[in-house]
């Protein structure tokens, strides 16, 4: 089966069971339904806080949810017709409405006891999956007829230094204030901000969250450098063969997306708090890391993204070849 067709099998099973989801539930169902608030999960997460008890699901998860599964459904009808563009903002969308990030935290908060909307999160997994079909498509639609190139073709230097930048920013803005958070200095935040965060967050989660940040961004040197188009030497059974392209390409576009989603959905949250008289100028000066923190989570993903294109350009099939 070609590549092209496992991801437009993909995207038909993930439209297919959203639908069958939200007819469900427009029909009284409340199976895998959540009525959680994602900061506030008040009573009974695991069943949905009382979701059962909801006579209508909202619009947006009934019928406008089942609409966007119909719109969903003509992107993959028309993939070839609208090339990639599309495709990719179909992705792009589906990616942003999974907050990931959200996975991040709750995941492993869940399964060290903590109450969890598992609900919210098999939900949101599933749109995560659905959104990286669609990447998977809008790529496979996209790529140019012809032979990808079998030597390492070196990134353009712009690329590189939005590599440097993307490496640089989750040690500086993320790692580091974290780091202090956890020592029990109250860098940016206050005293109130700090104490809570020590009774969500045993010190063994705490140290894993500042340091798994930095840790993975270094990943994206791979793009590069030349072990991300070639495996390196020493990797029994695939050491001087060619990365697949698409390999590096959707995981890395899908981070960019997702951080990027991320830090603007946060930053207007809190826009509305400030609007609406939440969030005092007295408490943003001082509790300032926590905005800056969102600004980082925007630049770390343009500056995964710039570089996910250098990977794109260096990489680029030969139309002649």
């Amino acid at each position: 089966m070609s590549l092209r067709r496992v991801f437009t099998t993909a995207c038909v099973v993930f439209v297919a069971g959203e639908m069958a989801l939200r007819l469900s539930w427009i029909a009284g169902s409340r199976w895998g339904y959540t009525i959680c608030d994602r900061t506030d999960l008040g009573d009974h997460p695991a069943r949905g806080c009382g979701a059962d008890q909801v006579a209508t699901v909202p619009f947006g998860a009934g019928w406008g949810a089942l609409g966007l599964c119909v719109a969903l459904a003509v992107v993959i009808a028309y993939a070839d017709r609208w090339k990639a563009a599309v495709t990719w903002v179909a992705a792009a969308i589906l990616l942003i409405l999974a907050f990931p990030l959200h996975l991040f935290f709750e995941i492993p908060a869940g399964i060290a006891g903590h109450p969890t909307d598992w609900r919210d999160i098999g939900g949101r997994v599933a749109l995560m999956a659905g959104g990286i079909a669609f990447a998977g498509l809008a790529y496979t639609v996209g790529s140019p007829r012809g032979s990808a190139p079998t030597e390492y073709q070196p990134a353009p230097g712009w690329a590189r230094r939005w590599a440097y930048v993307a490496v640089a920013l989750p040690i500086v803005g993320w790692a580091v204030p974290h780091g202090l958070w956890v020592l029990g200095v109250p860098f940016g935040i206050s005293e109130q901000q700090l104490h809570s965060a020590d009774g969500d967050l045993s010190t063994t989660t705490g140290v894993a969250l500042t340091v798994v940040p930095p840790l993975a961004g270094l990943l994206v040197l791979g793009l590069v450098q030349r072990w991300g188009q070639q495996y390196p030497p020493w990797l029994p059974g695939l050491g001087g063969r060619r990365v697949p392209r698409l390999l590096a390409v959707l995981p890395a576009g899908t981070v960019a997306i997702t951080l990027a989603a991320y830090g603007v959905l946060s930053l207007g949250a809190f826009a509305g708090q400030v609007l609406d008289g939440e969030q005092s100028w007295a408490q943003i000066r001082e509790g300032w890391a926590t905005v800056a923190t969102l600004l980082i989570f925007v630049s770390w993903g343009v500056a995964v993204g710039v570089t996910t294109a250098g990977y794109i350009v260096a990489t680029r099939r030969s139309i002649d070849g």
